[in-house]
């Protein structure tokens, strides 16, 4: 059985064990944003770090204070990764485990723009969300509140500011032509911080 997975946050850097092929490309009529709780990997049960979930578009501007979503802004730029068949299982019962904090598993379709033509370039992809009725969901923070934290937290994978750079290094490098203003003054507002410190 073919397994794919999309990755928009740290898997863009990381791939998943056993990725055999890889496609950048899109999901559609959703944002990506720092509205997940990391007790696990970008901070601490005391101190929860902020990492990435994709959120649909129109969920998140029901939440009050939540920013408008223009139409060509709700797309999620990641790469789509190929699992070798034979590790699929395993992959699928790694990635279990490791978006345990509040993530599900749904099926998208990835896209991407030839010739200016929009097409799909895989089909049932898997991608983790952390939906906004899970635990772990904080829901939509003052941007200052949240670089305070993201500046601050440390996790057992490092510090929840290395994350939100490396993320920010990603989506630049690989998507020249993306918009990402929330992302990139998110970015801005760290950096900032660790000026000063």
């Amino acid at each position: 059985m073919v397994y794919w997975i999309f990755g928009y946050g740290s898997l863009i850097w990381k791939p998943p064990p056993h990725a055999v092929e890889q496609r950048s490309g899109y999901v559609k009529s959703v944002v990506r944003r720092f509205a997940q709780s990391s007790i696990d990997h970008r901070g601490t049960p005391e101190q929860p770090g902020r990492v990435v979930t994709v959120i649909e578009a129109s969920d998140w501007v029901q939440l009050s204070g939540a920013e408008s979503v223009s139409e060509g802004d709700d797309y999620v730029w990641g790469v789509a990764y190929r699992i070798e068949e034979a590790f699929s299982e395993e992959v699928r019962a790694y990635m279990e485990h490791r978006e345990q904090n509040g993530y599900t598993s749904h099926e998208v379709t990835v896209y991407t723009i030839e010739n200016g033509e929009e097409i799909p370039v895989v089909h049932g992809a898997t991608i983790w969300i952390g939906r906004l009725d899970n635990p772990a969901f904080v829901g939509l923070e003052p941007l200052s509140d949240l670089a305070n934290k993201i500046h601050k937290r440390i996790g057992p994978s490092g510090p929840n500011k290395d994350y939100l750079y490396k993320l920010a290094e990603s989506v630049r490098t690989l998507y020249p032509h993306v918009r990402d203003d929330y992302l990139f003054e998110l970015e801005t507002a760290v950096r900032r911080l660790d000026s000063m410190s």
